[in-house]
């Protein structure tokens, strides 16, 4: 049985917590993510350099030691997302999406037959290879596969209501960052503004039963407030972030030994 630890998570009313991968590309990192307490990897084909090839290398890893491989392709670029996912991937995460017509192609695009039309495979990495009966490994598939819009716009947020509603959607994950530079206070997470934006995601998810996530905000008393208002999805940093905040730490700590 395929299992993907962040729908899970999610669907058990937790906190599904990932780790954005963009510096990593060595398939250990997987099981130290885990090792760490995270639920998913947020692996970064769009603003990082890693190759697909080396992604699928990451999923697969992943898959092994239980924590959710999830890829997020450049703008609208359906045939990579489907590619990841018959490559390792429990799902994708797709940029950039403003209107309801570009969320019913992917959700048509990536899920299987009856909702959608994604192409099947005879082997997938999800199975170790093997071959269970074609209608068993789409229904697991389809049913693990986490199919993740980001919201990083004023459209977006314009259209969410209809967004959401879109069958085979499962999680609208909130761009902190685009989208308060789009909205033209970027970085200010406690502006009203993103709040009513935030607040309007989480009412369109509630009314369409998707799940929604936050990602790009470090203060934890602002992820605190909408995590009590229901987001359950969390990107929590960074690998370069998180190296190197722990790198400066443990110099200071070192350096201030001499004083």
């Amino acid at each position: 049985m395929i299992r993907n630890s962040a729908l899970d998570k999610m669907r058990d009313g937790q906190l599904a917590l990932g780790v954005l991968l963009r510096q990593a590309r060595t398939v250990d990192i997987a099981g130290a993510m885990a090792a760490c307490g995270y639920d998913w990897l947020f692996i970064d084909l769009e603003h990082g350099s890693m190759s697909l090839d080396v992604a699928a290398q990451i999923c697969s890893a992943a898959l092994a030691v239980g924590i959710a491989p999830i890829v997020r392709t450049p703008i609208m670029d359906i045939r990579m997302a489907a590619k990841a996912m018959d490559n390792g991937a429990l799902g994708v995460i797709l940029p950039r999406i403003e209107t309801v017509e570009q969320a019913k192609h992917v959700a048509d695009s990536l899920r299987y037959s009856p909702m959608g039309h994604r192409s099947v495979i005879g082997t997938l990495p999800h199975f170790n290879f093997q071959a269970p009966p074609l209608s068993e490994a789409i229904q697991q598939m389809d049913k693990a596969n986490m199919l993740t819009l980001l919201v990083e716009t004023p459209t977006a947020i314009a259209n969410i209501d209809a967004i959401a509603a879109v069958d085979g959607i499962d999680t609208l994950l909130i761009g902190s960052n685009d989208l308060t530079l789009e909205m033209g206070i970027h970085g200010q997470f406690t502006h009203p503004d993103f709040d009513a934006a935030v607040c309007k995601v989480l009412a369109a998810a509630q009314k369409h039963g998707r799940f929604v996530g936050l990602g790009g905000i470090n203060d934890a008393a602002i992820v605190g407030k909408y995590v009590k208002l229901g987001v359950r999805m969390i990107a929590a940093g960074s690998d370069i972030q998180f190296m190197t905040s722990g790198a400066m730490q443990r110099a200071k700590t070192l350096r201030a030994l001499q004083e």
